[in-house]
């Protein structure tokens, strides 16, 4: 095995080497939402020493690694709309904005440009596909929020592919608005769920997760959510449309945004299992990649890096714990509520049992006397008195007793976390084919745009 991944490593190195001087057809362009290192080498770790893989993630393949600055023009810690509009601009913004400089001057993003030129485009992503980063290559707004005229403007964009779990800005004060007309009037076919991917025939898709899905995010890995899309489905319907619409030259951005979403909740297993599904949809641009690799570049980074995380000494032994959690924080989060608003006689007992099936908390992850007694009188502070000051987090209001849970669990499994936002740390930037070697060395975020055009232009 080990041998196997030295020759494949070996025949990368060379590709990429004769790619060097080439102009790029097609560009695959891969975000993880939040990666930080740190996130990145809990999921390697895990890989290998849990999953007893021999061979690294695929971006941990990549011959040309460097690092990425990610502040705002507003704050040393950026926000999702700034850096996604330095990642598809190259421009500085205030945290909030996108695709706009600070003085809300429209900014042009690679892909429209390339659109513009003729290249096929396409966006996918494990959120909603009117959030920032994926917005961040469409739209022009001096608020992220303004969901209504970000999705006006993506049924305007013209790209062939967009693809989430739903649109925002469909709903306003829970009315429907006419951003469906709107498509349609684009002649945009809009789907959903994985089985209405084998319906693409119009020359511009919007893949959307099922009806009655939540619309924030397509669902965790970890929580194994039948008849919804996943992250690799999507690029593997991307690559699709954008072969059967632009098959001469095509840009495709993928965003791992599940990844985010799970380090704001400060959840490390479900973390990892999303990291590792963002490699399995990075798989689709390597395999492309293998078929043509004197006319492909792929680049994979973050926008920045989220909750601070690191692994601590005890996840040498902790990180199988991983494979006993069955559930998100969010989801588990969401069962507690239910419980609550139900009224239902929840017992001690009934919780204990349900810990052991869903984290292995009491069963194959031990929990100590002094954690149990902490959890006891956090559940019944929680279900008993109905006294429970909740955790805000950006996407998620987590009731105390889940985040007492996931405190014991992730210290068990060796995770620590600094906040529940974002951080200032750099983030990594890996890259592959033609032109890969002008993405080594610390550099900003506003550099890779740059960089692309520049080797587009060569």
């Amino acid at each position: 095995m080990k041998f196997k991944a030295l020759l494949a490593s070996a025949i990368l190195l060379a590709a990429t080497a004769s790619a060097a001087a080439q102009t790029p057809k097609y560009i695959f362009y891969y975000i993880g939402d939040g990666m930080g290192l740190a996130p990145v080498n809990a999921a390697e770790t895990y890989n290998r020493q849990v999953l007893g893989n021999s061979e690294p993630l695929l971006m941990n393949t990549f011959p040309s690694v460097g690092w990425l600055t990610t502040y705002s023009a507003s704050s040393p810690v950026t926000d999702s709309a700034a850096a996604g509009t330095a990642l598809a601009t190259g421009h500085k913004t205030n945290n909030g904005m996108l695709g706009v400089t600070r003085d809300s001057v429209s900014v042009g993003s690679v892909a429209q440009e390339l659109f513009a030129d003729g290249w096929g485009v396409g966006l996918a992503t494990s959120v909603y596909p009117d959030d920032a980063t994926p917005g961040a290559f469409y739209t022009h707004v001096p608020s992220r929020k303004m969901y209504y005229t970000i999705d006006c403007e993506m049924a305007a964009c013209g790209y062939q592919f967009v693809g989430g779990a739903g649109l925002k800005g469909d709903m306003q004060d829970g009315q429907p608005t006419d951003v469906m007309e709107r498509m349609a009037a684009n002649g945009v076919q809009v789907l959903r769920g994985p089985e209405a991917i084998a319906g693409m025939s119009a020359d511009r898709v919007l893949l959307l997760n099922p009806e009655g899905s939540k619309n924030w995010n397509i669902g965790y890995t970890i929580d194994s959510i039948a008849g919804v899309l996943s992250l690799p489905q999507m690029a593997e319907a991307c690559l699709t449309q954008l072969e059967r619409t632009s098959p001469d030259r095509f840009f495709m951005m993928v965003e791992g945004g599940n990844i985010d979403h799970a380090l704001h909740a400060n959840d490390g297993g479900a973390a990892v299992k999303e990291i590792l599904n963002f490699n399995q949809a990075l798989a689709v641009a390597v395999d492309f990649y293998r078929a043509h690799p004197d006319e492909t570049l792929i680049i994979v980074t973050a926008d920045h890096d989220t909750g601070g995380m690191s692994l601590l000494n005890n996840a040498r032994t902790g990180l199988k714990y991983i494979d006993s959690q069955r559930i998100s924080k969010e989801e588990f989060n969401d069962y507690c509520k239910s419980l609550l608003n139900s009224r239902m006689n929840y017992t001690w007992d009934d919780m204990k049992e349900l810990l052991g099936g869903k984290l292995g908390l009491f069963t194959t992850v031990p929990v100590s006397e002094a954690d149990e007694a902490s959890l006891r009188s956090m559940f019944d502070s929680t279900f008993g008195m109905r006294n429970s000051a909740d955790q805000e987090t950006l996407y998620a209001s987590f009731n105390a007793f889940a985040v007492e849970v996931f405190r014991i669990f992730n210290t068990a499994a060796g995770f620590g976390f600094t906040t529940t936002g974002h951080s200032a740390n750099p983030v990594p930037v890996y890259a592959m084919g033609c032109g890969a070697e002008r993405f080594a060395g610390f550099t900003d975020n506003t550099d890779i745009p740059a960089r692309i055009r520049a080797i587009v232009a060569q």
